[in-house]
């Protein structure tokens, strides 16, 4: 069997799916298999790609577009390898890239999510991402998106989350955990499930070795209406469904702020309608999520320490998007 399974999801990827399957086929890694999942593209990218080189790969192509959580569970329902790996279709991984997760597996055995280092793929001067970050309140941000490229931390450390478009999770606590939450569709299922990881007792390590390069948004949009309304609909269940009950009635009013805030502020920037319907979406599912909180915090197995050591308390880090990273120890 082997050591990776690696999964794309593409919804009118365009050329950048063919270049995210090329990074593969120049791995100098070459243990794993590959799933390429497409959801219904109408723009030939599913039919014009070129898998050979890759015995190990499937195309499989959907009746409807699934989304990226509902796609990716998916392939790894699947999937044969010890590790499940995530790339974006818009996602050019370094040649190494797949030897250094191996590398990080094997030193840090009890680690069941590791995040990658992102670079602009149309600027490599840019950060795209140190992993994903979490403010105590319920607010995620990619760490260090948009910030000059110095500005990636040097050292391995805890981060919250790993970005789904270059992210790595032991296959068997991916599945023992349901995957992602399909209702998500996509955006924030990455952190909901290192969410819901993080209550079992796992970490997510950030590797500034390992190297995707992303053109963030370019396929759905990076501020589109469509983004932001579910962007602001899956924060409030993340949030809601995964909070431990003692730390959500201690941020509950900045909960309630901060999201305030950001519908303010999309009075400025053009981003209130969409951001209103993510809230009033969230809020009418709001009976569905909390039955699924009550099954989640039943089974918490994390200690309040365990479970708040990876967030962040301070909202300028957050405003700045700077990386958030706990020292390992």
């Amino acid at each position: 069997m082997p050591f990776f399974s690696v999964v794309i999801v593409n919804y009118n990827g365009g050329s950048y799916l063919q270049g995210a399957v090329d990074s593969l086929k120049a791995q100098t890694d070459q243990d794993f298999e590959l799933f390429v999942v497409d959801n219904a593209s109408s723009d030939g990218s599913a039919e014009t790609l070129d898998l050979s080189g890759l015995p190990a790969a499937r195309l499989m192509v959907q009746d409807d577009n699934l989304g990226f959580a509902e796609g990716n569970n998916v392939a790894a329902r699947m999937a044969g390898g010890d590790w499940l790996v995530l790339l974006n279709p818009d996602a050019v991984a370094a040649p190494d890239w797949l030897a250094r997760l191996r590398e990080a597996t094997q030193h840090y055995p009890e680690t069941a999510m590791f995040a990658s280092a992102q670079i602009a793929l149309e600027d490599d001067g840019l950060l795209d991402g140190a992993g994903d970050c979490y403010l105590g309140v319920g607010i995620p941000w990619r760490g260090g998106f948009g910030l000059p490229v110095a500005r990636l931390p040097a050292d391995e450390g805890e981060v919250f989350s790993p970005c789904g478009a270059s992210a790595a999770y032991r296959l068997d606590c991916f599945l023992g955990a349901g995957g992602f939450d399909e209702s998500f569709f996509c955006f924030c299922e990455d952190v909901d499930l290192a969410f819901r990881l993080r209550l079992e007792g796992h970490r997510c390590i950030f590797l500034p070795g390992a190297v995707v390069h992303h053109a963030g948004g370019a396929i759905s949009g990076r501020a589109s209406a469509f983004s932001v309304h579910l962007g602001a609909r899956n924060r409030i269940w993340t949030y809601v469904k995964n909070t431990p009950p003692q730390l959500l009635w201690l941020t509950l009013p900045g909960a309630v702020f901060m999201n305030l805030a950001i519908l303010a502020r999309g009075l400025q920037t053009g981003r209130f309608g969409p951001t209103w319907a993510g809230l009033r979406d969230a809020f009418a599912d709001l009976p569905r999520v909390l039955k699924q909180r009550r099954e989640i915090q039943a089974g918490r197995r994390a200690s309040f320490s365990q479970v708040t050591r990876a967030m962040s308390w301070n909202p300028l880090k957050m405003l700045r998007r700077r990386p958030h990273l706990v020292r390992l120890r």
